[in-house]
């Protein structure tokens, strides 16, 4: 695979990892703080959430979830009520005081409130505090407690199991939104999923879509430890919480940014719009702009002795897929097996622009003439298109990369055997670890079986299975392990060595 060289590298510092580090001292104060105020504050913030339950379950009974009703004075009561226990909750968990910038706006100017980054289960205090609606799983309503309280903020649910859910959800967020300000704020965070602050990814575009004024609104936790971010690699939720709640203290700061009114051009381009508002946000925050979403979360985490080395690449090839739309989306293991079947009848034939763009099903376009960009390696305008399924293959199963392997050896196999040849297995490893120039020097394919030039997918399945540090055989441009330094047998340039210990 080629990848650009007219813009930078999409990968920054990783979004998706939070990893903690203590001091000793630290360490001591948490240790100090476990067997005397952790308990005392679990105690009372278990106690402050029991004690909204009623409250919440009462305003909810007999209220529609479609239908907006007059707030009668008993239900503004409860609001209150509820507002001031979970304010006692966030106190006891060591959020003593809120530092709040900015104006919020009222429903009736703005329906929508943007909130970024989105790092953590405590960004849920801004929406507790002034008691606004979230886009919120239709799973969460079923969590004990919490599912009530988060069923009477009235939120927009997502139906996972429904094959339309994010077309449901835009909708019910527009009609909501053109209400007047008949129903609650809005508060949605456009990132789609936690991050470590390091940068704002990229906006989903469902807040943008009604093209209806927006209320930008950041937040900050300047603590000098970071206990409170919870994202997809690093402390879980429940550790999160020990450390949250052994710290003294425990600052937050909601800014909320002035009105942003869209143009014409915006309210047309959803996107454009997003990402207008990002570049506000990431200012506002003196963060940078990660070029990356919440669908490239599972290829920049790949795991297991052929995860990829080397990102860029991979992901700039997925962003194309999201923007082609038809290929990448629903892509599923049936779909990648009919892809492989019909490269295999091609036997490396190289297709143009027009005969993949025929292959696909697709026209052709400025974004398939990229993508048949990323693949055209001797430049002559033709592709031999198994590459490109076993990128898809990589890209949608990152953390299966065996099975990419397998389809990859369903397309490259000798007809008899099955087997494959050094260099195609070569190309192989080169798409799915996102390096350049494998040098597998022809060792390893005889490893413990007869030389036939060939290696068969149950030959490399076994040897990866005994070989769990792959990376460290596979010899590439730039790898960082320029000798065998694995304690068991390895393979180098041809020769069996075992490190001296």
């Amino acid at each position: 695979m080629k990848t650009s060289n007219s813009r930078p590298s999409r990968v920054g510092r990783n979004p998706f990892v939070h990893q903690l580090k203590f001091t000793l001292t630290e360490k001591l104060q948490i240790g100090l703080m476990s067997v005397t105020v952790f308990p005392v504050r679990l105690l009372l913030v278990s106690f402050l959430m029991l004690l909204a339950w009623p409250f919440a379950f009462t305003a909810s009974l007999g209220r529609s979830e479609f239908v907006i009703e007059p707030q009668s004075w008993w239900r503004r009561f409860i609001d209150l009520c509820l507002r001031v226990i979970m304010r006692a909750m966030w106190f006891c968990g060591g959020f003593h005081w809120l530092k709040v910038k900015g104006e919020r706006a009222p429903p009736s100017q703005v329906p929508i409130l943007t909130v970024a980054p989105h790092s953590s289960y405590f960004d849920a205090i801004p929406v507790t505090n002034i008691m606004c609606s979230i886009v919120a799983k239709l799973e969460s309503r079923s969590i004990p407690v919490w599912g009530t309280l988060i069923s009477y903020i009235r939120p927009v649910f997502v139906f996972r199991s429904d094959q339309n859910s994010r077309k449901k959800t835009v909708e019910e967020i527009k009609r909501r939104a053109q209400s007047g300000g008949k129903w609650p704020q809005i508060m949605i965070f456009p990132e789609g999923t936690c991050t470590n602050r390091s940068g704002l990814i990229l906006f989903k575009a469902g807040a943008f879509i009604p093209g209806l004024p927006v209320q930008p609104v950041v937040l900050r936790y300047p603590n000098k430890l970071d206990t409170v971010t919870w994202t997809w690699k690093g402390p879980g939720a429940f550790k999160i919480l020990w450390l949250t709640l052994c710290q003294p203290h425990n600052p937050m700061e909601i800014e909320y940014l002035p009105i942003y009114t869209p143009s014409d051009e915006e309210k047309l381009n959803p996107s454009l719009f997003a990402n207008n508002v990002r570049k506000l946000m990431a200012e506002a925050l003196g963060a940078p702009l990660t070029d990356l979403s919440f669908d490239d979360r599972e290829i920049i985490l790949s795991q297991g002795p052929l995860r990829m080395y080397d990102h860029s690449g991979l992901l700039e090839f997925n962003q194309l897929m999201c923007r082609l739309g038809k290929v990448r989306a629903g892509t599923t293991a049936e779909e990648l097996e009919e892809l492989a079947r019909r490269a295999r009848k091609l036997q490396g034939g190289r297709l143009t622009l027009e005969d993949f763009a025929l292959f696909l099903n697709l026209p052709v376009s400025d974004t398939l003439r990229q993508v048949h960009d990323v693949f055209d390696q001797h430049e002559d305008g033709q592709i031999d298109v198994r590459r490109y399924v076993t990128a898809l293959s990589t890209v949608h199963r990152p953390s299966r990369s065996m099975e990419t392997v397998k389809l990859a050896f369903k397309m490259y196999g000798n007809e008899d055997s099955g087997g494959i040849l050094e260099e195609e297995l070569a190309v192989i490893l080169e798409i799915m670890l996102g390096v350049k120039e494998v040098d597998l020097s022809g060792s390893f394919l005889t490893l413990d079986k007869p030389d036939t030039g060939r290696i068969t997918y149950d030959e490399f399945y076994l040897h990866v299975q005994q070989n769990p540090h792959t990376l460290d055989w596979i010899n590439f441009r730039d790898h960082p392990r320029q000798f065998c330094i694995r304690p068991h047998k390895t393979i180098c340039n041809g020769q069996k060595h075992r490190k001296d210990e």
